[in-house]
Order: C-alpha cells, then sequence, then structure tokens
C-alpha cells in the first residue's frame, strides 16, 4: 500500500475533448484543480461535468487532450492504478457484506494486513460519523448511512483525489443538507482533493471552494461562489447561479442582472433615487417567507412574456402593493449589478 500523503493532487485537464459518432460530449476543455481544493462540476443534465469526471476516473476514454494527476500522464493509465477514491449516487454496497467488510473492501484487494485494515477502517468510519456501525448489514441502515458507508469505503485506502458523482442526488432535501455540511467537514480533516459533480447550485456554492459551470460540453466559467454570483462572465452562468432579473438594454447590446437584494421596488409614478437605474415591471404576487417577501415580477414593455421574469426580495412589506401586485419601478446601483453581452 502507498504511503499516505497528507495532501490532495493535482488535476490537469489541457484540451481534453469527448467525441461520439453523432454528438460531441466535451470539447476542448482546460482546467487546473489544485492540491486539497474541493472543486465542483455544476450545470444541466449534458452539459459535459459527468463526462469529465469519467475521462479523470478513465471510465472513459478521451479523443484529444491530456489528464494529468500530480504530473502524471493518465492516458495509459487503468482505472484501477489512478488511485482515485469514487463515490456515486447509488452506494454500491455489497448487501451481504457487513459495514467493517464492506469499507475493507479497498484494502482486501490491495492485500493490506488485518491489523493495518482494522485500524484503517476504524479511522474511516469514524471519520465518516459511523463508529459503532462495523457490524451492520447494508440493509439496517438509512440512505444517509449507507451514503456514509461508501464514502468511507473510497477514503480508507487513503487516495490524493476523491471523484464524487452526485451522491446526495437520491437522498431527501433535510438529509441531504446535513451531509453537504458533514462533507465539508471531512474534506477539511482528510485534506484530499475532491471533485463533486452536481447540478444542483445550491449545493455547489454550499460545499465548493471554486466551482467549474459546464454548459454544451465546454466550461462557461470557473471561480469562487460569490465571483460567479456576484461577477458572473456570461448570462447563462448569471442565470443558473443564484436568482437574477435580466433586464435588457434598449439597443439590445447588452444586459444588466440585478439581484434578489440589489434591486428595489418603488411606486408607480416615483422618482427615481439619484444614481439610480430603473425599468417599469409588474409585480405578479408578494410571499412572505419568514425571513422577509419575495415579489416575483416581469418586466414591462418588452414585447417578450414570460421569460422575462425575475425575483426581488426586501425585509418589509410594501402595503402600497399589497400581496396581489400591481404596476412598479425597479430601481437598482449601477455599482451593484453586472452588465453583459446580450
Amino acid at each position: 500500500m502507498p504511503e499516505p500523503s497528507n495532501r490532495g493532487a493535482e488535476i490537469r485537464l489541457d484540451g481534453v475533448s469527448k467525441h461520439y459518432p453523432k454528438s460531441i460530449a466535451l470539447d476542448n476543455v482546460s482546467l487546473t484543480v489544485e492540491p486539497g481544493e474541493f472543486m465542483t462540476f455544476l450545470g444541466p443534465s449534458g452539459s459535459g461535468k459527468t463526462t469529465t469526471l469519467n475521462l479523470i476516473a478513465g471510465f472513459t476514454d478521451l479523443t484529444t487532450g491530456n489528464v494529468r494527476i500530480d504530473g502524471k500522464q493518465m492516458a495509459d493509465v487503468p482505472v484501477h492504478k489512478r488511485d482515485l477514491g469514487i463515490v456515486f449516487q447509488h452506494y454500491a454496497l455489497f448487501p451481504h457484506m457487513s459495514v467493517f467488510d464492506n469499507v475493507a473492501f479497498p484494502l482486501a484487494r490491495r492485500k493490506v494486513s488485518k491489523s493495518e485494515t482494522a485500524t484503517l477502517v476504524h479511522e474511516a468510519l469514524e471519520t465518516a460519523g459511523l463508529s459503532g456501525y462495523e457490524d451492520r448489514y447494508p440493509a439496517e441502515l438509512s440512505g444517509g448511512q449507507q451514503q456514509r458507508v461508501a464514502l468511507a469505503r473510497a477514503l480508507v485506502f487513503q487516495p490524493k483525489v476523491l471523484l464524487l458523482d452526485e451522491p446526495l442526488g437520491a437522498l431527501d432535501k433535510n438529509l441531504r443538507e446535513r451531509l453537504q455540511l458533514e462533507l465539508r467537514r471531512i474534506h477539511r480533516e482528510v485534506g484530499r482533493t475532491f471533485v463533486f459533480v452536481t447540478h444542483d447550485q445550491e449545493e455547489a456554492l454550499t460545499l465548493s471552494d471554486r466551482i467549474a459551470v459546464f454548459n454544451n460540453g465546454r466550461i462557461e466559467q470557473v471561480g469562487t461562489a460569490k465571483e460567479l454570483y456576484e461577477r458572473p462572465a456570461s448570462l447563462f452562468v448569471a442565470g443558473f447561479i443564484g436568482e437574477s432579473t435580466m433586464v435588457p438594454s434598449e439597443d439590445g447590446v447588452t444586459t444588466t442582472v440585478v439581484r434578489p437584494e440589489h434591486g428595489e421596488l418603488l411606486r408607480p409614478g416615483s422618482e427615481v433615487p439619484f444614481g439610480m437605474q430603473s425599468a417599469q415591471v409588474t409585480v405578479r404576487q408578494s410571499v412572505y417567507l419568514g425571513s422577509g417577501w419575495k415579489h416575483e415580477i416581469e418586466l414591462s414593455g418588452t414585447g417578450i412574456p414570460e421569460p422575462i421574469a425575475g425575483v426581488i426580495r426586501g425585509a418589509e412589506e410594501l402595503e402600497w402593493l399589497g400581496t396581489t401586485g400591481g404596476p412598479a419601478v425597479l430601481a437598482w446601483h449601477p455599482d451593484q449589478v453586472a452588465t453583459l453581452p446580450a
């Protein structure tokens, strides 16, 4: 068994593509994942994020480009020799084996001694929050516990890289949110490189050091959650990360992206404060959410119906508006919004 490392590995993708006879799944993608980083691949179905993960793992062959892990070319390295831990959405546990034996399985294949196996399995289960579950079987565990077992199994041989393909997708919302926080904790504790695939933007914002946003087989933008939210590089990123109201310019050349917390709704006909820009809107409904109000709006006079819609949030009720909506003026400060090519 290789000597454990105290850090994760660098992953470098150089001009990576995957072509099929009738489609292009991935088109000339380049990206560097830093050692010990939690990198998330985010995008809609068919955007190329899972294909990229499979190319790193070795499940799929490259059409062009290079994948390097810690500087080593992976083109001729089979899956089982890439020293990668892998966790899938479906836990793939052996139902006839105990939790201990499921977690120990990668060590048995590596011919690790029984004494070292016992130590490593107990450490992995403690990291995953499953100490005391060694003798249980998968059928005796909840879905969240089974996913923790799969995570412990992927970590037990101390790989430098952990690949996670929508591992929380089959869980209910509350459990999913709890396990997101657990994943953050585990990442900090083990110090490995995590590459996480999801289509859920809230999950990506919660977990990641950086996020690569995929669209149509390419990466639209790579950045921190704050960078993607506050400085999106394209309208796709602006629309995919968080809520927003897209306000097209009169000449149709640019579009202003107004985030829910940066817009202000004013009475129709009221004077717009100095330095602010504005647009006429219709408020379709206002909903009280406990922490504040959510106003669903549509831009007026654009000639485009439902797609030009958005959300504005505020702490106070707009008594002049009521809950059923009506005409209003949307105002914003130019230095709090992003303006992008249409």
